[in-house]
């Protein structure tokens, strides 16, 4: 029989750089928003959603959410010691700007912001209009 092996390996930590300035990149649809902080080359440091925070269903989407996960993450980022952001907003959703004012009010400074939705030249079919 073969001898045992001793599966006690320590689960593997990254290690933390100091990032000083980053990007924050906010994806806002009408169903949830989710924040992705990256560094300059675009690997990311840190992300949060409506989801993630703890909301469910259609209460993802509310601004409330989106200013909740903006806070998250970048509390998460500033322990890589990030300072500063330069902000990229795709998407239509409702949590845009507050998703914005809670990274500053979370103690970001905020460079730019660049709005990076993507136009359809003609795509696909949109969904149906509602009747309420």
């Amino acid at each position: 029989m073969a001898a045992a092996k001793q599966a006690s390996r320590k689960p593997r930590r990254r290690d933390r750089k100091s990032v000083p300035v980053g990007q924050a990149h906010i994806k806002s649809t009408f169903n949830n928003t989710i924040i992705s902080i990256t560094d300059p080359s675009g690997a990311v440091l840190s992300w949060a959603s409506g989801g993630d925070v703890g909301f469910k269903g259609s209460r993802k989407s509310t601004p409330y959410a989106a200013g909740m996960a903006a806070e998250a993450a970048a509390r998460k980022a500033m322990e890589h010691g990030l300072k500063k952001v330069d902000v990229f907003v795709k998407g239509p959703g409702s949590g845009r700007e507050t998703a914005i004012r809670s990274l500053q009010s979370a103690g970001l400074e905020v460079g730019s912001i660049t709005d990076v939705t993507p136009q359809a030249h003609n795509g696909v079919r949109p969904p149906k209009r509602r009747r309420v």
